[in-house]
C-alpha cells in the first residue's frame, strides 16, 4: 500500500451547514486507478498549517465511480478542520493518500438485504456512500437510517438524504433524532443514546430482521447502538463501526505503557518502507513505534496517532511488540501479523515491520 501523498485538485466547495464543508477533489488522469475507492473509505490529508505537517482522515460521501467528495465538520480547537473550511478554494489543491479503510461492504446485484445505520453529526459521511452505493447495487434491498444531530439547520447532507428518499421512496426511511429542537413524535426528540436506541428497536425497527448494521458517528452513540445489534443476537462481522476518534486510557493503562516503553529503550527495529529497509533504535520518550522510526528520519505514514485510522498500519515479520489499543484493524489483519505502529512497543530484540506489505 502506498504511503505517499498526491495534489488532488479542488473541483468544487459547498457550505452544508454553518461550520460544515463538502470538497469535491479529482486526482490527476494517471492516478485516477489509484484513487478508486470502496463505499465507506476515507482519504488521508495532509496540509501545512503554520509550519507544522497536520494530517487528518476524512471520509469520502459519494459511491464509486465519479469525483472524490468528503465533508468537513469544524471542531472547537480543530486544527485542521479550522484551517480547510475557511481556506480551500475551487482550482486549489489538497494532499492525500489514496483511499483506505475496512467500514466498507460488498453489495452484490441479486441480494435482498436489510440494512440499519446509525449515524451522529458528521459520522453520516461513510454511511452515506454506503446507503447510495447500495441503494443502486442491490434492488431488493432496504435501508433504515437513524441520523441525530443538535438541530435541523445542522444536518449534514440534509438535500442529499432527502433526494435518496425521493428516489428510493420504498427502500429507504430516514428518521432524524434532534436533542436542541422538539418534534411532535417524542422518540425523535434527544439523542441516540442507550435509551433511545432500545425504543427504537423495540417499537420502530425489528433488530432480528437487520442483516447488516453500519455504526458511525459520537463514541456513546457507537458503543450504544453496537452493544444493542450484539445483545440482538447480530453476528459480530455483520456489525461495522468507523470510529474517528479514541477514548483516553485509564490512568493504569497509561502507567503500563509507559513501563513498556522504558524497558524498550534503546532495542534496534528493522523497518522496511518504500522498499528501503533501515535499523533504528527505539526511544522511549516517543511512545511507539512509529514516531521512534519518524524520529529516525522515515517517512512512516500517519494520521491520527490515535489507533483508530490504520495509516500507520505496518505487518510485523519478526518479534514481538505489544499495541496499547486497536481501533482501526480487523482481527483478520491481527491474525496476518498486522500492527498499528502509533500504538506499538517492542518487547524485544528482532523486531522487524514492514509498511509495504
Amino acid at each position: 500500500m502506498s504511503t505517499s501523498f498526491h495534489p488532488l485538485t479542488i473541483l468544487d466547495v459547498r457550505q452544508e451547514t454553518d461550520d460544515a464543508i463538502s470538497v469535491t477533489l479529482e486526482p490527476a488522469p494517471e492516478l485516477s486507478s489509484d484513487f478508486s475507492f470502496r463505499p465507506g473509505q476515507h482519504l488521508t490529508f495532509r496540509a501545512d498549517i503554520d509550519g507544522e505537517d497536520v494530517r487528518r482522515n476524512y471520509s469520502i460521501c459519494v459511491p464509486p465511480g465519479g469525483p472524490l467528495k468528503v465533508g468537513i465538520k469544524r471542531i472547537v480547537g480543530g486544527r485542521f478542520s479550522t484551517w480547510a473550511t475557511r481556506s480551500l478554494k475551487p482550482g486549489g489543491t489538497l494532499d492525500a493518500m489514496t483511499p483506505r479503510g475496512h467500514f466498507t461492504w460488498t453489495f452484490e446485484a441479486g441480494e435482498a438485504r436489510t440494512y440499519l445505520c446509525f449515524a451522529g453529526g458528521s459520522g453520516i459521511t461513510p454511511i452515506l456512500s454506503l446507503i447510495e452505493t447500495g441503494l443502486a447495487t442491490e434492488a431488493n434491498s432496504r435501508f433504515t437510517l437513524l441520523y441525530g444531530n443538535r438541530t435541523s439547520s445542522s444536518i449534514m447532507f440534509l438535500e442529499e438524504l432527502a433526494s435518496l428518499k425521493d428516489r428510493f421512496m420504498d427502500r429507504l426511511q430516514v428518521y432524524h433524532f434532534l436533542d436542541a429542537e422538539a418534534d411532535d413524535v417524542d422518540l425523535f426528540n434527544g439523542r441516540l443514546d442507550e435509551q433511545r436506541i432500545a425504543r427504537v428497536l423495540s417499537s420502530l425497527v425489528d433488530p432480528k430482521g437487520i442483516d447488516v448494521a453500519f455504526i458511525c458517528g459520537p463514541g456513546a452513540m457507537m458503543d450504544n447502538a453496537e452493544r444493542a445489534m450484539l445483545d440482538a443476537g447480530m453476528p459480530q462481522q455483520q456489525v461495522l463501526v468507523e470510529r474517528f476518534t479514541a477514548d483516553r486510557p485509564a490512568a493504569a493503562d497509561e502507567e503500563i505503557d509507559r513501563s513498556v516503553a522504558a524497558l524498550a529503550e534503546g532495542l534496534g527495529m528493522q523497518i522496511t518502507i518504500d522498499g528501503r529497509r533501515r535499523l533504528v533504535p527505539f526511544h522511549a520518550e516517543t511512545g511507539s513505534i512509529l514516531e521512534s522510526a519518524q524520529q529516525a528520519g522515515l517517512p512512516a505514514p500517519f494520521a491520527c496517532k490515535a489507533g483508530v485510522c490504520a495509516t500507520c498500519r505496518a505487518r510485523l515479520v519478526a518479534g514481538e511488540v505489544r499495541m496499547k489499543v486497536n481501533y482501526g484493524l480487523s482481527a483478520e489483519e491481527v491474525a496476518q501479523g498486522y500492527v498499528l505502529t502509533c500504538q506499538s512497543v517492542p518487547l524485544g530484540e528482532g523486531v522487524a515491520l514492514d509498511y509495504d506489505a
